[in-house]
């Protein structure tokens, strides 16, 4: 059997039975447990997949199954874990820095343990952030321009690109619907991930925030490899699954 006949078939066993050690894959196939594991890794990397401890289970397809739902609608999920994801967020800001904050319910979390920050800047596209940043007048706020996405309550498109190609930022802090230990950072957007692409080439350093729903997920649209994540922040939560945590080395994992 050639190789790619037999990831195929191995695609298609784990959809139909959901989850699969290396083990019985082994067996099944009459390979040896190395074969079957770069046939995950291969498969996983390739969102077809996803990497369970031991073996391989059937991916969740967020497009599917579960549709992002708009952002005043999800603020109420999570609330308590994206409560404790912003704290700490707002630890890794110190004075007289220069940081992004993108869309998301998680990252507007953040913004109420800012303000004993001086000489802060924060650059933005999302709406509901400027307005949570309003009552700081010691923060300095650069509102991006562009089209709304009335869903999300972002500025989109050309005119914001085109600004950030002269702001840097020294910190990027932002969430992602889908982060997958082999895929990386996805969604389903294809304006909203190229927006957040541009504020990651703007920034020295990015910092995801994200719920532990989010993990163990692959969406339409690529958006970073995890090698350019520095830190992710979620919550303790995801002890229950850590199957899903990236495994990139230079990624730090903060569970809070």
């Amino acid at each position: 059997m050639l190789d790619t006949e037999r990831r195929q078939q191995l695609v298609e066993l784990v959809e139909q039975r959901n989850s699969l050690t290396v083990a019985e894959l082994s067996d099944y196939f009459k390979v040896s447990a190395a074969t079957i594991r770069r046939d995950l890794s291969q498969l996983s990397q390739r969102g077809m997949i996803e990497r369970a401890h031991g073996g391989a289970a059937k991916r969740v397809r967020v497009a599917a199954e579960m549709p992002e739902p708009p952002l005043l609608k999800r603020s109420s999920l999570q609330s308590a874990e994206k409560r404790r994801i912003g704290r700490a967020a707002a630890a890794h800001v110190h004075d007289g820095e220069t940081i992004i904050i993108s869309s998301g319910t998680t990252t507007a979390e953040m913004v109420p343990y800012l303000a004993d920050r001086h000489s802060l800047t924060v650059i933005t596209n999302a709406l509901n952030i400027v307005l949570a940043l309003a009552p700081f007048s010691s923060i300095t706020v650069i509102v991006l321009g562009g089209v709304l996405r009335h869903s999300e309550l972002t500025v989109l498109g050309s005119l914001a690109e085109d600004a950030m190609e002269n702001l840097r930022a020294d910190k990027l802090f932002m969430g992602s619907p889908a982060i997958h230990a082999d895929y990386g950072l996805s969604a389903e957007n294809f304006a909203e991930s190229r927006s957040d692409q541009t504020l990651m080439n703007a920034s020295r350093e990015v910092i995801v925030l994200a719920d532990h729903t989010k993990f163990g997920r692959v969406a339409t649209v690529r958006v970073s490899p995890l090698k350019r994540i520095r830190r992710i922040i979620t919550g303790i939560e995801i002890a229950s699954n850590d199957a899903h945590l990236p495994n990139e080395q230079d990624v730090v994992i903060e569970l809070v």
